[in-house]
């Protein structure tokens, strides 16, 4: 048996009717910048009458069959589908339809998924999958198209329209290669990457192109205007735990998620590829390297990235957790060579500009695993689930302490602090500059407010990007409720999660053709961690209390107990000695001038005070940069 494998999709409908030959030509030419989605085959489907056609690009992970081929219409004929993902447990809803009168010629879920809709429907059949999956179904009977994405966001779905043609893709770049696609540039969708260094779901950094959201569906028929809804909602999680949380004890919640946490493990090591683990030495993938070490019949494959900076570096903790665990680990450290050759790749995965800087080596790891296996198991999401931000807790403090300062005293101490030397700030040594950085925080109103001001890169986007004005986003109003962590876990849970995190794991891997599972984000662990108190993760002023009790049965406290680094990179340093001359090519005023799309003056005065010496620039300067590399990228 085996699961449908990664890929990339695409596809176009224009209702009316198209000629054969103009609907292969034009899925030919969106199917073909996926080629790094699926190396190892293609497909094309079309249906001239209907004016809508599919493609497919497929990366091998268990089985060549071509009953495993896709787009894959239905036996009767009625359902067609082009489909991306993993459904983890479809050989048990393949045991239930069987019982109901269905037969299948392969082992593909994506047989089963379409004989799942068959029987229950669309949305009742995604309530019966695990996985992460994105794809677009055509109903034959009822002339419907419908795009779906699985619940947490993890696979990436997007969509647009040239004229009436309605377009979709895995990627930006699989619309933007169609014949009449306008690449308008949407100034509402930059002013909101500066802040975000991202942008948020549904925008994209087109006027002509959306994001679907995780757990949403879209519907579009001929006559109809396309209908959005939500199959699944990470909101609805969040209340239902709030209403009916958890009843047991803490030993019981650990009991659960430990059970719960194994089982998603096992579900993502089927394959007849070889699987291994991303190794970060951090709480997150150590628990998943743990738990997926204790299920294996040999010795885990993990992979970790290194930095010549003793302050970034937490390679050596990895290889402690590996030793310890007998784990076959693999090293790889950023060289200047490597980042260099990196940087012009960036921007032909991401599509749109993303300034994330820890893509470099989250791109340069999924490289160096992929010479090793196809498949890797990622930890990501513990943060949001289990609230593992220091942001959380230093907001939550700060606010405390401002919502008894009277307004007019704290404008007062913002405009007195600003009016002191920088230089007086950095005799306070590290943490100088950044009391600096937040003294407009001093003038928050509330909670929102103050938490978007200490997530944003640029506090006031919509004077940097000319004639921008910022999308509002889940962060510019926290849910409501008395749990201040809770409010602001779950905004990143709806927006950070899958618009950066998830947008950043995807392309790196994809990009490398390797294929990476997220065991944190199956939905059942989601929804569970969503019944929690918050004091079953937060204990002494650190998040992810039950994770860090849990990875404790695996390994000693000692290995991984210790301040929380990330996946950072050495930026300042980077920019200012190693990639000084591409910089300074990238910020050429007149150029950035006569593009029209920035404030020329104030990208120079940022460049300037950077090399002058003045710190927390470089963050900004990279989003500028990666900005000013995609613009480049994409004539």
């Amino acid at each position: 048996m085996y699961l449908c494998d990664m890929c990339g999709i695409c596809g176009l409908y224009s209702p009316g009717g198209v000629s054969k030959e103009t609907l292969s030509n034009a899925l030919k030419r969106m199917n073909s910048p996926l080629r790094h989605r699926g190396p190892d085959g293609k497909g094309l489907w079309v249906d001239p009458k209907a004016g809508l056609g599919f493609g497919h690009r497929r990366l091998a992970i268990i089985d060549l069959s071509p009953t495993g081929a896709q787009p894959m219409t239905s036996p009767n004929g009625r359902y067609t589908i082009t489909y991306n993902g993993e459904i983890y447990n479809y050989r048990e809803i393949q045991e239930v339809l069987v019982t109901l009168g269905h037969g299948f010629t392969g082992q593909s879920d994506t047989e089963v998924l379409l004989a799942s809709i068959a029987q229950w429907g669309v949305e009742q059949a995604l309530a019966r999958c695990i996985g992460m999956f994105a794809f677009a179904l055509w109903d034959k009977q009822e002339q419907t198209l419908t795009l779906a994405r699985d619940r947490m966001g993890i696979k990436p779905l997007y969509y647009g329209w040239a004229g009436s043609t309605f377009l979709f893709g895995s990627e930006l770049k699989a619309i933007c290669a169609y014949p009449d696609f306008e690449a308008s540039l949407d100034r509402n969708a930059l002013s909101t990457y500066f802040r975000f260094n991202y942008i948020p779901a549904e925008h994209t950094i087109y006027s002509n192109a959306k994001k679907l959201r995780p757990g949403s569906l879209l519907t579009l028929q001929q006559g109809h205007a396309p209908s959005t809804t939500q199959y699944w909602d990470i909101r609805n999680s969040w209340a239902q735990g709030t209403d009916t949380p958890f009843q047991g004890d803490e030993n019981e919640a650990l009991t659960e998620l430990e059970s719960l946490l194994k089982d998603s493990v096992e579900k993502r090591l089927v394959a007849d590829v070889p699987v291994g683990c991303f190794l970060s030495g951090g709480i997150d993938s150590s628990l998943v390297t743990s738990l997926m070490q204790s299920v294996s019949t040999s010795p885990t494959k993990t992979f970790t990235i290194g930095f010549e900076d003793p302050k970034l570096n937490e390679a050596h903790h990895a290889q402690e957790i590996a030793n310890h665990l007998g784990t076959e680990h693999t090293e790889m450290h950023i060289t200047h060579e490597a980042m260099k050759h990196t940087l012009p790749e960036l921007p032909k995965y991401w599509d749109e500009p993303f300034a994330d800087a820890s893509q470099i080596p989250t791109y340069c790891l999924s490289h160096l695993t992929r010479k090793h296996v196809t498949v890797c198991l990622s930890g990501d999401g513990g943060d949001e689930l289990f609230y593992g931000y220091d942001r959380y807790f230093i907001t939550k403090s700060l606010w405390e302490k401002l919502r008894f300062i009277p307004t007019p005293i704290r404008r007062l101490l913002t405009s007195s602090g600003k009016r002191l030397p920088f230089s007086l700030f950095q005799m306070l040594g590290e943490i100088g500059p950044k009391i600096y950085w937040r003294l407009d925080g001093l003038k928050c109103q509330s909670l929102d407010e103050l938490y978007l001001f200490l997530l944003s890169h640029n506090k006031q986007p919509d004077s940097f990007v000319i004639n921008g004005r910022e999308y509002e986003t889940e962060y510019s109003s926290l849910p409501i409720g008395t749990d201040p962590i809770r409010q602001m876990a779950q905004a990143d849970a709806l927006t950070y999660l899958p618009d950066d995190i998830l947008t950043k794991v995807d392309r790196a891997s994809m990009s490398a053709s390797l294929e990476t599972r997220l065991p944190l984000l199956d939905h059942r662990v989601v929804e569970f961690a969503a019944t929690l108190p918050t004091s079953y993760k937060v204990q002494n002023g650190k998040g992810k209390h039950l994770l860090r009790r849990l990875l404790e049965k695996h390994i000693p406290k000692p290995l991984f107990e210790r301040p929380k680094k990330g996946f950072g990179v050495p930026m300042d340093k980077w920019l200012r000695e190693d990639l000084r001359d591409w910089c300074e090519a990238m910020l050429d005023i007149q150029q950035i001038e006569d593009e029209g799309y920035l404030n020329a003056t104030a990208v120079n005065t940022m460049w300037t005070e950077f090399l002058e010496g003045r710190p927390h620039w470089q963050h900004h300067l990279w989003d500028v940069l990666m900005f000013q590399a995609w613009l480049k990228e994409s004539r």
